[in-house]
């Protein structure tokens, strides 16, 4: 073979390499644009109002809507009053918790089903929205409409 037969052939090899590159291989971008750092970024993340657990006093101010895909945060404040807890099976498996932190500690979770505060302090997690619907968290016995919190999946 010549130089220039040689010099052929390989270029079709590197074509051929280049086309068999990109095969097998999907690109997933364009709908989404959540820079560098994705969904979990500080930025795309969404605080919500508070839950308070206090002897007497409603957990929630109002219900919650929230959207699947979404990221979130929020912070469930005991006061200490009486020994309460936060239960929703429910709840928790339609979403997937990033983490929980309490007293500067992070907890990443598998899965939870309630939360329980034997004095006062602070938790806060953060989540991403997953399934649709409408869920609660409630105080495990009470059967009132101020003792649990709702939220609103869409």
């Amino acid at each position: 073979m010549d130089g220039a037969a040689t010099e052929a052939a390989d270029t079709e090899e590197e074509e051929e390499e280049e086309e068999s590159a990109g095969e097998g291989v999907y690109d997933a971008t364009g709908q989404f644009d959540y820079g560098f750092a994705g969904v979990l970024a500080r930025e795309n993340r969404t605080d919500l109002a508070p839950l308070t657990l206090a002897s007497g006093q409603p957990v929630a101010g109002g219900e919650y809507t929230i959207k699947s895909g979404g990221y979130y945060r929020i912070e469930i404040t005991a006061d200490g009053s009486q020994e309460l807890a936060l239960s929703g099976g429910d709840f928790f498996r339609a979403i997937w918790i990033n983490e929980i932190v309490v007293e500067d500690i992070e907890v990443r979770p598998m899965g939870v089903h309630s939360i329980e505060f034997d004095s006062a302090g602070t938790a806060v997690f953060s989540f991403i929205a997953i399934l649709p619907g409408r869920y609660t968290l409630s105080v495990p016995g009470s059967s009132g409409d101020t003792l649990q919190a709702v939220f609103n999946i869409q």
